[in-house]
């Protein structure tokens, strides 16, 4: 295939999504990029009389990221009404990544010779405050799950893996019961990019997860599904399904001022590491992050608690410095008080001579 001659975005977008499938890119992350593209020729079609991909330069670019900013949600779709809110700081991010990723593409297999976002900066993302539940939350979540049931038990023993691993709901939906150690306490679990990481699991998740599986686990309707968590009929759990029982206990339980999802108990599981005494290095591992960059921002949120620990731990406040700050305490104290005396009777002194002289 000679993509080099062509300029129609469909061969383009075609030859892409060929290299980035080849290259071990994950499907979901190909189609970000593809509807970027898209989203960006119509754009093109409609502000600068169908301008080729090919062509674009770096003047369209910075007319495309302010476009973007004034952009209110859902303007022309389909089916959704526009909304009175502007696209979000994240969401213009995520649009100008994937179509630099797409440009770079480009320039790599020699289609354009000048990168279009050369000398571009695009807007960060704003900084968002990681939601996370809180223990007394956790507690509440987990006190309205009715455990004596073989569908509560296994929301039960979902929860808990996903607060003790941080592990992406995907990442549990597609885990598999030959890749669960059970006995070494481990799970294999593939990632962003189909890249495969191994997960320890705590002591107590083991015990759970294994009476899920000897005494809750219903057996799969078809030879296929060796998925370790399945529906009641025996079928795979999907992502919406988690999402779905993860909200229906959060209104159970009443909780207020966090959102109760799969993605809340990775926040939680990572802030907790954290302040349980881990290193940022074994976090990264954990949560699959492809750079520091992502887990430096649950640093953020468990340094909050540093003063807190540090007014319970601090080194000096804990030795029996009594006796002695109290001695000297007192000499400070009555060397000011005639300190101060002694200047106020100077002023005084001071004063009378002034109006002695007048």
């Amino acid at each position: 295939m000679n993509v080099s001659n062509s300029t129609d975005p469909k061969h383009l977008l075609s030859g892409y999504q060929l290299c980035a499938s080849t290259e071990g890119n994950s499907t979901n992350a190909v189609q970000i990029v593809v509807r970027s593209i898209d989203y960006f020729q119509r754009y093109l079609n409609s502000h600068h009389n169908g301008k080729l991909l090919t062509e674009v330069t770096r003047q369209e670019i910075r007319e495309y990221i302010s476009y973007l900013q004034h952009l209110k949600c859902f303007a022309s779709h389909r089916f959704t009404p526009t909304q009175d809110r502007n696209l979000s700081g994240h969401t213009i991010n995520c649009y100008l990544r994937s179509l630099r990723c797409f440009y770079s593409w480009l320039v790599e297999e020699g289609i354009i010779e000048k990168h279009p976002f050369d000398k571009v900066k695009i807007p960060p993302p704003p900084k968002k405050v990681i939601p996370a539940f809180s223990r007394r939350q956790i507690e509440q979540l987990l006190s309205v799950i009715d455990t004596k049931t073989p569908v509560g038990y296994r929301n039960f023993a979902m929860i808990l893996i996903l607060l003790d691993t941080g592990l992406r709901i995907s990442e549990l939906c597609a885990l598999t019961m030959d890749k669960l150690f059970l006995e070494d306490g481990i799970a294999q679990v593939i990632g962003k990019g189909n890249k495969e990481r191994m997960i320890p699991i705590g002591k107590q998740v083991q015990r759970i997860l294994w009476h899920y599986i000897e005494c809750c686990r219903p057996n799969p309707a078809n030879i296929n599904y060796n998925f370790l968590f399945l529906s009641d009929d025996g079928r795979p759990l999907n992502r919406r399904r988690m999402e779905s029982v993860m909200t229906h206990y959060g209104e159970k339980a009443k909780l207020i001022g966090v959102r109760c999802s799969p993605h809340t108990l990775r926040h939680t599981a990572a802030i907790s590491f954290l302040r349980n005494g881990g290193d940022l290095f074994s976090l990264q591992r954990l949560l699959g992050h492809n750079s520091l960059e992502m887990t430096r921002r649950y640093c953020e949120v468990a340094d909050a608690d540093v003063k807190r620990a540090h007014g319970l731990a601090s080194p000096v406040d804990n030795l029996d410095l009594d006796s002695k700050v109290d001695h000297h305490t007192q000499i400070s104290r009555t060397a000011f008080v005639t300190q101060k005396n002694h200047t106020i009777y100077h002023l005084s002194n001071s004063q009378e001579t002034i109006c002695s002289r007048h």
